[in-house]
């Protein structure tokens, strides 16, 4: 397997290793951002139990809330795929755009323009220093894929994406795709 370098829309798949880690044990992030300044990403795979509508009482439809990453965890997040409908957003790739104009993308929610498809929220964002991911990569922590489902990751079911990651490795990595997340609960 030819490892591939982080950068901006590439996934970071954690190592099936990093099973005491809380924030990323079996987290898939989507870059953001890489530099030589840092690294900034959302982590995909792990639904918060709140709604949209709990966080901001001026948005009406309950769309679900994902926990982006342990950095600024009181702060909203969103990716989305419809920059023609929100201003000053920022391409991260393949039809995938972080943030924009935060007040119309609250009206194109609430008159159902925007659907739950078009766009994720987070809360807070996975961050690294200049060099700590490619640290981190160098520790063996995570595996850099391509991201395969473009603007469609949106709508990936967060449930499966690190599963189905492992199978799409293969080799040792099978193995690790039937493991019990806490293998002590077994």
């Amino acid at each position: 397997m030819i490892a591939l370098k982080p950068t901006k829309g590439k996934l970071l798949v954690a190592e099936p290793s990093l099973t005491g880690d809380v924030s990323f044990n079996r987290s898939v992030v989507l870059l953001a951002e890489h530099s030589n300044e840092g690294s900034v990403g959302f982590i995909l795979n792990k639904p918060l139990e709140y709604q949209i509508n709990e966080l901001v009482t001026e948005i009406e439809i309950p769309f679900q809330v994902y926990n982006g990453g342990p950095v600024e965890q009181d702060n909203l997040y969103f990716i989305h795929k419809v920059p023609h409908l929100i201003d000053n957003s920022v391409e991260i790739s393949d039809g995938i755009y972080w943030g924009g104009d935060f007040e119309t993308t609250v009206e194109l929610i609430n008159k159902e323009i925007i659907s739950e498809d078009d766009i994720r929220f987070f809360l807070g964002y996975s961050g690294w220093s200049s060099l700590q991911l490619d640290e981190e990569l160098t520790s063996k922590s995570w595996i850099v894929v391509e991201n395969e489902h473009e603007s469609r990751i949106i709508q990936k079911a967060a449930t499966a994406i690190w599963k189905e990651n492992m199978i799409q490795l293969g080799g040792n990595y099978l193995l690790w795709s039937n493991a019990p997340e806490n293998p002590s609960l077994n």
